[in-house]
């Protein structure tokens, strides 16, 4: 029901960029004017009325369809209860995560203990949950935004605490290319918000450049993943010795 109403609204637009009216595809459809409102008003037309507009605007319905792709809302963030489904399910969480990183499904198959077929069927399980569109020859095109996130109360933000944090803090941080930075200060509450601005281009720099060299020859490229945190705190062993403040 989405895609026919965006599809209706993406016809729309293109009756109005080539300056032709209802009348005119009243017109041209052998319909009385008020039948073609009705049309588009209810936002219920039949595909081959779709295919009699597609004549009329002198285009095809795989370029409105892509019109449509693009005019899509994108996710940022899953429901609680997509990203439950997500993380009870290990190899889905993986394939999750893959997908998010663009790996098509032959890396995904050569580097983890995952069949093609139980790869192919997570891709169905992220299509049907609205993560991905899956396309023939298991391609995929991603229907979350470039600012998504997993939910803050969510169940995967949860597993990470619970599963990846200490084990990723454990690391020693002394290798090429990998460090370990804690400043602690007071600053004004009001620049923070800035603060998290630069943090959040930082991770879309490293994304971007995930995304720049996936060409590149697989020896040269290494596995790296940065968390990087930011919020209201105080070690607790250090609170406890503050003093207590005199109103």
């Amino acid at each position: 029901m989405a895609d026919t109403s965006l599809l209706i609204d993406v016809i729309k637009l293109e009756l109005k960029a080539q300056s032709k009216t209802y009348a005119d595809v009243a017109a041209s459809l052998d319909m009385s004017e008020s039948s073609v409102k009705r049309m588009f008003s209810r936002k219920e037309m039949p595909l081959t009325r779709v295919d009699d507009i597609c004549r009329i605007l002198n285009t095809d319905f795989a370029e409105l369809s892509r019109r449509v792709t693009l005019a899509t809302p994108l996710m940022s963030e899953l429901t609680y209860e997509q990203e439950v489904a997500v993380s009870r399910d290990p190899k889905l969480l993986l394939t999750a995560i893959c997908v998010l990183s663009y790996w098509t499904l032959e890396q995904m198959v050569q580097t983890y203990d995952i069949t093609e077929a139980e790869c192919t069927a997570k891709l169905v399980q992220l299509d049907r949950l609205g993560v991905i569109e899956l396309k023939p020859l298991n391609r995929y095109r991603l229907k979350v935004a470039k600012t998504f996130k997993w939910r803050g109360d969510g169940p995967i933000r949860q597993y990470f605490l619970t599963h990846i944090v200490g084990e990723y803090f454990g690391g020693r941080f002394d290798r090429e290319g990998e460090t370990l930075l804690m400043v602690h200060g007071s600053i004004n509450k009001a620049v923070a918000p800035n603060f998290v601005e630069r943090l959040t281009r930082l991770g879309q720099d490293f994304s971007q450049q995930h995304l720049a060299d996936q060409k590149m020859d697989a020896r040269h490229r290494d596995g790296f993943t940065m968390i990087v945190g930011f919020r209201r705190w105080e070690f607790s062993a250090f609170t406890g010795l503050r003093r207590e403040q005199v109103a």
